[in-house]
């Protein structure tokens, strides 16, 4: 009997074992699935985390190593000389300037970078896609004719538009895209995208230029053309391919996988990964397919105006208390927004104007200056000491503002100054302190404002007594 029991706990705990394991290993599938749908970086899990190539001097969380906090420094968060024309001699006539994480190393886990392109009269961005990011364009100089081409599931159609300066249009995730200058004269652009590594897949190198390359006779069968078309073609295009990867073994490697994918999909907290091509905002529910963000129209009557918005080129009008004028390109305003993970902001100064300190609770900002001089900074938090990080700006001069950080921006000279700013949400929000302490509505209780900012309460009825502007439009 004995015998028996113990041959019965053996089996049993065989048994418990092999149900440990398949759990495990449907946790990792359900944790890796949420994972690898979330199309958007990983939260930031504190202030900053500035990428460091020195992994033992460094507190690793995501996407690159970290470096010590306390150590992290201004020209971290800054790019000198995006204004720059770049030379665009090449068979494609373009020039693409990316401001990543491993040129910006402070943009490490914040989910936004910032592109250059300069076109060659006649010069194209060939067709390519961004599998980790949704990106968002304004032509800066001269006219493009760009477009998108949907999946197979939505047919396969082509969303196009002819764009002049101060134009911006949406090219969602994943979709394959292009844009093309179609005069004789120069064309700039600068893109926001919704990663801090977006990456690039140029189609005609990717699929004629691998290493080692397709067979030919695959792709002759797939674009149905002759072998020698593909012979042609293969022989035009090449690229390198660098694969690393590191061996673990056994269940430590499980176990390690399965924490950090259920790890990386609970500190996911930017905007939903779309779920289809796109999800245009639509504000007749009754109309809609709801996914998230906002009510989505019917993907087949999605148009090419659903990603475009005109006339950011055209001066604000900054003559107000703060002197300044944001123009904000979100989810309201370009409704093909909607689930993408991003959005464009103008922001106009006069001389001697500001952006005044604010935050933005959902989504981390990286700015360019297009014309003048600002000086910008942000303040880290309580936990890292309150530290003050600034910079002064000139034009092509690039700046990143983490998420919820409170920052600024302010035009030391008498001639105004403009700058683009990418965010990593399709509706980041702005928290303006001074409106939002002293212009609630209704107001905070004075007395609690006098004891936190440690003043008379005199001060306190003054400050609220204030009209305080906004400044966003």
């Amino acid at each position: 009997m004995e015998k028996t029991s113990k041959s019965s706990c053996k089996l049993i705990n065989k048994y418990s074992n092999m149900k440990g394991i398949h759990f495990l290993l449907s946790l990792t599938v359900l944790a890796l699935a949420a994972f690898i749908a979330s199309a958007s970086d990983p939260s930031p899990l504190q202030d900053f985390c500035v990428a460091v190539d020195e992994p033992h001097k460094a507190l690793f969380v995501n996407g690159k190593f970290c470096k010590d906090p306390k150590l992290a420094k201004a020209e971290d968060f800054f790019f000198s000389g995006l204004n720059v024309p770049r030379d665009t001699h090449n068979p494609v006539g373009s020039n693409v300037t990316q401001l990543n994480v491993d040129k910006i190393p402070g943009l490490n886990t914040l989910g936004i970078s910032l592109a250059r392109i300069d076109y060659a009269p006649y010069g194209q961005n060939p067709p390519h896609t961004h599998p980790r990011g949704s990106e968002i364009l304004v032509v800066a100089k001269g006219t493009l004719y760009v477009g998108f081409v949907s999946s197979n599931q939505d047919g396969n159609r082509l969303f196009t538009k002819v764009l002049k300066e101060g134009d911006v249009f949406v090219f969602p995730i994943g979709l394959i895209h292009f844009q093309f200058n179609p005069t004789h004269a120069p064309a700039v652009a600068f893109a926001g995208l919704s990663s801090q590594n977006a990456g690039t897949i140029t189609i005609a190198n990717s699929v004629f230029g691998s290493n080692p390359a397709i067979n030919p006779h695959v792709l002759a069968k797939a674009f149905q053309v002759d072998k020698n078309v593909i012979d042609q073609l293969q022989k035009q295009f090449c690229c390198k391919l660098i694969n690393k990867y590191s061996n673990m073994k056994g269940i430590h490697f499980l176990l390690s996988l399965t924490v950090l994918a259920l790890a990386a999909f609970i500190a996911s907290a930017s905007d939903p990964s779309p779920l289809q091509d796109f999800c245009v905002a639509v504000d007749e529910p009754h109309k809609a397919l709801f996914v998230n963000g906002k009510f989505c129209k019917d993907p087949k009557l999605a148009k090419a105006e659903d990603f475009f918005f005109s006339g950011l080129n055209v001066p604000r009008d900054t003559h107000n208390p703060v002197g300044s004028n944001v123009t904000q390109l979100n989810v309201d305003k370009i409704p093909g927004l909607n689930t993408l993970g991003i959005s464009l902001a103008r922001i106009d100064y006069a001389p001697y104007g500001q952006n005044p300190p604010h935050t933005h609770p959902r989504g981390s900002e990286i700015l360019v200056v297009a014309k003048g001089t600002l000086y910008v900074g942000f303040v880290s938090s309580n936990q890292d000491g309150n530290r003050l990080f600034t910079k002064v700006l000139k034009e092509g001069d690039v700046f990143v503002f983490p998420i919820g950080l409170i920052h600024f921006q302010f035009n030391p000279t008498h001639a105004p100054a403009v700058a683009f700013a990418g965010l990593s949400s399709q509706n980041a929000g702005t928290i303006t302190i001074a409106n939002s302490v002293f212009g609630s509505n209704p107001a905070i209780n004075p007395h609690v404002l006098a004891k936190a900012f440690q003043v008379d309460k005199n001060v306190i009825d003054q400050l609220q007594k204030q009209f305080w502007y906004g400044n966003d439009n």
